[in-house]
C-alpha cells in the first residue's frame, strides 16, 4: 500500500485559486490514484488534514499500516513545519513530496520546502499529474 497524505487546504482543491491549482479535485485525484494504483498492481490509501499533528501521527504509523511509501502533499505547511519534516525523516520509508503549483514560481517564501530535503525526491509543478508520477516511482521502487 503507498499513502497519500495531504495537507492543509487540500480539501479545497478544485475551488480554491482554480488558476493556479486547476479544477480537478480531491476527489478526482484519488479516483485517478486508485485506478492506477490496480494498473499497477498496488493500493493506495488516500488522506487529507487540515491539522499538522494529525499528519505527522499518519506518518508516524505508515509502516504498521503496510504502507511501501508516501506521497506527501504538505501543502503550505512545507515552508514552515519543522516538526513535519522531522516526522519525515523519522520514518523508514520512502517518501515523496508533491506540489500541484510551481513553489519556485511563486511568493518568495514558497522557495524553500522544509520538508522536501527530508524526502528521497520532490515533484513540483507538474499539476496533480506530480501525484501519478509519485506513485510510479514508489511502486517500482518497492
Amino acid at each position: 500500500m503507498i499513502l497519500v497524505l495531504n495537507g492543509p487546504n487540500l480539501d479545497l482543491l478544485g475551488r480554491r485559486e482554480p488558476h493556479i491549482y486547476g479544477s480537478t479535485t480531491l476527489d478526482d485525484v484519488r479516483a485517478d490514484l486508485e485506478r492506477l494504483a490496480a494498473q499497477l498492481g498496488a493500493r493506495v490509501e488516500v488522506r487529507q488534514s487540515n491539522h499538522e499533528g494529525q499528519l505527522i501521527d499518519w506518518l508516524h504509523g505508515a509502516a504498521d499500516e503496510g504502507a511501501r511509501g508516501v506521497i506527501v502533499n504538505p501543502g503550505g505547511l512545507s515552508h514552515t513545519s519543522v516538526a513535519l519534516r522531522d516526522a519525515i525523516a523519522a520514518i523508514d520509508l520512502p517518501v515523496v513530496e508533491v506540489h500541484i503549483s510551481n513553489v519556485h514560481a511563486r511568493e518568495e517564501f514558497r522557495h524553500r520546502c522544509l520538508t522536501a530535503g527530508a524526502c528521497v525526491g520532490a515533484i513540483t509543478g507538474l499539476g496533480v499529474s506530480g501525484y501519478a508520477l509519485a506513485l510510479r516511482y514508489l511502486v517500482e521502487r518497492a
